[in-house]
């Protein structure tokens, strides 16, 4: 036991003769200073395996100082659970296990770790298992307090640990001989370095993340099971993208969060292509899929065909279903688990995923409560006006001698609109006024319809419903009204044009949503604009996003200064020929010189005059009208679509990166430095300095 080695220790160190009373007083005080002992300061970590390799992950302070207190506490004998990583996460102490909650992962190992050897691969440090971290830490105390080093433990797996001295501990391979120590150290390979403590290691430990949660996000991915370049799940882009917001609200929040007005936004990843893929289509696919070009056919089932399978009425009843349940139990969840909870819910989707929500939200009702207030208000005022509106009618429609009968009838306006040819027929009404009023009647309900719900069933109205082409299904209703939509890479645009849907009425917003901002990459192949099918007689440039260092890109400056400059020298060019020209054809010599400051000043206002409403030749101009172009209720009357700046080496070739501008989304500080804009905006928070063109 510890307590015996401590004590023969202490034994053995007073058997010792003392030192002499000549030997000097700073070798005492280092032989003090070695025999100081202090204990390790535990840090917890958690394994993570990708494609069968695993990797210690340290937890951030906060979680491992909460690990810690609830460990020292005695209570990790029972199932006690610590949530982790901003709540997404618990561990259960007990059985050492981390446990994701919002979603399926496979469960991680979770150490309390206070000894570390490095490995052979990658030279990462890998933490000792507790029971033996415990043993070397023993064996150090001892070798500490005796001032006895080249102290030999064998560890669990038959290896060779020596401590040399405090700062050469080393790791040795085992060898296949009968006796444990028959060989000396250096005859067993190369040592492995050991390492005490987490502060000795270089370990990126994580600051953690704020504890109030203001807004929640569920973001809804495209096609396919990878969401980036890199193939990964839309679980490890959503972590990318929280992790980018954390350092934004660090770098254009910090007022508020200095403050303490705002704490972060959590977004959640929201999964449907492992439901629909387990549905059993994949055995059909299977069974017809040709045995050539195998991978290629079989990336194809798996990623583009989920644009087919949204596009077939079956399978797109599973897919919203899918989206909106789990939309649900998240929220449900998330309530759950943060009852103080008071901030709004946003939407964001990316390819695909957009169009999804996109769908359902244009099939979404608006609440009852709603519904029921506005007609009790109108009911009111309805009884006192209802008549005289009436009236009003027949006067407008040179029908006033008719008054009296419908005032008879107690006939207001919304009975007027409920009226048929048989009930006018019975109060005596002529047929030609019939017909006049039967028009009327129809005309104003077909103009009602259109405006309030964005479309016209006749042949001649230039609208029409959003919802037209889509795939019949039953859409769900969602449990709350999601403050914003933000689409990402978005094929919405296109999606409504294939449909039959030329123009969205400006008068049109989503019933539950009144936010809606549709962002892409310029080289995006698979995104498209929304605003032109609002108004589609202007042609003007989508939104620039503003760099997220405040500045546009060095490429994109320099070439609209190229553009300046050549516009500039083509007009003085221009101009200068004029002038010659207009010497040239004057006939009486004389006359040049008294009428040349005319001309050169004719010359001057025609160059002040030549510049056409052109973007290139007058790029703040257009910037400044751009912004104030009227682009109906969609998005509130604010702008909808926003363009990302393309980085110095994507502007080379297009092409080459188009498939990179698909998916740059989730790394992509501008993107989230917009999310967080509006976001923050509907709390009246701002950022600490408004960066350049922005709206």
């Amino acid at each position: 036991p510890l307590w015996r080695s401590i004590m023969s220790a202490r034994e053995r160190q007073q058997a010792q003769p003392p030192l002499p009373a000549a030997a000097p007083a700073s070798e005492a005080a280092e032989l003090d200073a070695a025999k100081r002992y202090e204990a390790v300061v535990p840090h917890w970590f958690y394994c993570k395996v990708t494609d069968s390799r695993e990797r210690w992950v340290p937890f951030s302070s906060q979680d491992s100082e909460r690990l810690e207190e609830a460990h020292g506490s005695g209570r990790d004998k029972e199932d006690l659970v610590v949530p982790t990583s901003g709540g997404r996460y618990d561990v259960h102490l007990k059985k050492r296990q981390r446990v994701a909650v919002y979603w399926e992962e496979e469960v991680s190992e979770v150490r309390r770790c206070t000894w570390f050897y490095k490995g052979d691969k990658d030279n990462k440090y890998i933490p000792y298992s507790e029971t033996f971290s415990e043993e070397l830490e023993e064996a150090y105390m001892i070798a500490v307090t005796l001032d006895e080093w080249k102290k030999k433990l064998e560890s669990p797996s038959r290896e060779i640990i020596i401590l040399h001295n405090p700062k050469l501990m080393v790791h040795y391979h085992p060898v296949a001989t009968s006796d444990d120590w028959g060989s000396t150290p250096t005859e067993q390979g190369r040592p492995r370095t050991v390492k005490r403590g987490v502060e000795n290691i270089a370990a990126e430990i994580p600051n953690g993340e704020p504890l109030q949660i203001d807004h929640l996000v569920f973001v809804v991915h495209g096609i396919g099971p990878a969401c980036d370049i890199r193939f990964r799940s839309i679980i490890q882009c959503v972590n990318d993208f929280r992790n980018v917001s954390l350092s934004m609200l660090q770098a254009h929040f910090k007022k508020a969060q200095e403050q303490q007005q705002i704490g972060r936004v959590e977004f959640l990843p929201v999964n449907w292509h492992s439901s629909l893929h387990s549905t059993g289509v994949d055995v059909d696919l299977e069974r017809i899929t040709l045995p050539s070009i195998n991978r290629l056919r079989h990336f194809i089932n798996d990623t583009i065909l989920d644009v087919f399978f949204y596009n077939s009425s079956t399978y797109c009843q599973t897919i919203v279903d899918t989206v909106a349940s789990e939309m649900n139990r998240l929220y449900q969840l998330f309530l759950q688990r943060n009852p103080l909870f008071k901030g709004g819910v946003s939407i964001a989707g990316h390819s695909l995923g957009s169009l999804i929500l996109f769908d359902l939200l244009t099939n979404q009702k608006a609440a009852p409560e709603e519904d029921e207030h506005s007609e009790e208000g109108s009911r009111t005022t309805s009884s006192n006006r209802g008549i005289e509106d009436v009236k009003e009618i027949l006067k407008n429609l040179e029908l006033s001698e008719y008054c009296d009968v419908f005032e008879k009838e107690k006939m207001d306006r919304q009975a007027l609109f409920l009226c048929t040819e048989k009930n006018l027929k019975e109060m005596g009404i002529p047929l030609g006024p019939r017909m006049k009023i039967l028009h009327y009647i129809s005309s104003k309900t077909e103009m009602q319809v259109c405006l309030l719900h964005g479309l016209c069933s006749s042949s001649n109205c230039q609208y029409r419903d959003v919802g037209l082409g889509q795939v019949s299904a039953n859409y769900p209703q969602l449990n709350y009204k999601p403050t914003i939509f933000f689409a990402f890479g978005s094929p919405i645009g296109m999606f409504l044009t294939v449909r039959g849907v030329k123009r969205i009425n400006p008068n049109y917003s989503l019933p539950t949503c009144k936010g809606f901002f549709n962002i892409f990459h310029p080289f995006d192949p698979v995104a498209y604009r929304i605003e032109p099918m609002i108004v589609p007689d202007l042609e003007f440039e989508p939104m620039l996003l503003p760099h997220h260092k405040g500045r546009k890109r060095m490429h994109l400056e320099l070439k609209e200064g190229l553009t300046r400059m050549s516009v500039d020298l083509k007009n003085n060019l221009l101009g200068s020929l004029r002038v010659a020209w207009q010497s040239f054809t004057r006939a009486p010599l004389p006359a040049v010189e008294a009428a040349s400051t005319d001309a050169e000043a004719e010359a001057e206002a025609g160059v002040e005059k030549q510049p056409d409403p052109k973007p290139d030749e007058a790029p703040a101009a257009v910037k400044e009208e751009a912004s104030l172009i009227n682009v109906g209720r969609l998005n509130g009357g604010n702008r909808i679509d926003y363009v990302l700046q393309e980085k110095p080496i994507e502007s080379f070739n297009e092409y080459l990166f188009a498939l990179q501008g698909h998916l740059c989304y989730w790394e992509s500080e501008d993107t989230v430095l917009l999310v967080l804009k509006e976001i923050y905006q509907t709390q009246g928070i701002t950022l600490d300095q408004p960066l350049p063109g922005s709206q």
